[in-house]
């Protein structure tokens, strides 16, 4: 059993489980595009029919915008940061619905629309690693901690942009949406890669940038919850973690 050492602590452990998005990839660089997409589209979809929005536009996927009007930044705890694909679509097809399209056309243009973003995505291939964890995946592997992905994406989109990144190879789990009934912040996941991994819960440290990656391992007895965020603003958000770190360059394998 390998021995973490974070700010002072020390954590005895046989695997690491990663969050996907905003953990071990840049969240804004890979999703902020399909999100733009959708909204432009929408929009235009809107101003043919003379509707609106329920909310204001950057209630719509907690999305901040910058003075053309690009995103810029997101709300951590907003649908963008942590609904599912399909989550999402539901919500933006309820716009189309509130703005008096009947549902089974509201729900059908809003994944045509998805499609379209999702086109875009996967030509950009912008996935990009958070710095410092090509490193502490190396570390990892040399020091025999297994790890695995445990996201609220679906497993095969995971797959695919841990490809883009050159680093599906340290991963023996993915656990996407779509292998589980209850996704995060339950602990279906969590102990599903346990299982995948042959180690126990209490053997195993849960890395996420979201409160609900923490609730995540919490309740799946995990032996710490360790927080990443980058930005010192948004770190109150992972009030449930036992640590937060702002660089994986915090984390020591002994």
């Amino acid at each position: 059993m390998a021995m973490l050492q974070v700010q002072g602590k020390k954590i005895r452990c046989k695997a690491i489980l990663f969050d996907k998005d905003g953990t071990l990839l840049d969240f804004l660089q890979l999703w902020g595009p399909w999100a733009e997409s959708m909204l432009v589209q929408m929009q235009a979809w809107m101003q043919e029919r003379r509707g609106s929005f329920t909310v204001e536009l950057e209630k719509v996927l907690g999305t901040s915008h910058d003075a053309e009007g690009h995103i810029d930044g997101y709300d951590v705890q907003g649908p963008l940061a942590i609904a599912t694909v399909d989550e999402c679509n539901g919500w933006l097809a309820g716009q189309l619905y509130a703005a008096g399209t009947p549902w089974n056309e509201a729900i059908t243009t809003i994944r045509q629309f998805s499609s379209v973003a999702m086109k875009s995505v996967r030509e950009h291939k912008s996935a990009e690693a958070m710095p410092g964890l090509l490193t502490l995946l190396q570390r990892c592997k040399e020091a025999g901690i297994t790890l695995a992905v445990v996201t609220s994406d679906s497993t095969p989109a995971a797959e695919t942009h841990l490809d883009w990144m050159g680093i599906r190879s340290f991963f023996t789990s993915i656990v996407g949406c779509d292998r589980v009934t209850r996704g995060k912040p339950d602990g279906e996941s969590f102990l599903l890669a346990c299982r995948e991994l042959s180690v126990e819960p209490h053997e195993t440290v849960i890395i996420g940038d979201s409160n609900g990656d923490m609730q995540m391992g919490r309740h799946a007895g995990a032996a710490h919850t360790l927080g990443y965020c980058s930005l010192l603003e948004q770190e109150a958000y992972l009030h449930e973690a036992d640590t937060v770190i702002r660089h994986y360059d915090e984390i020591n394998i002994l």
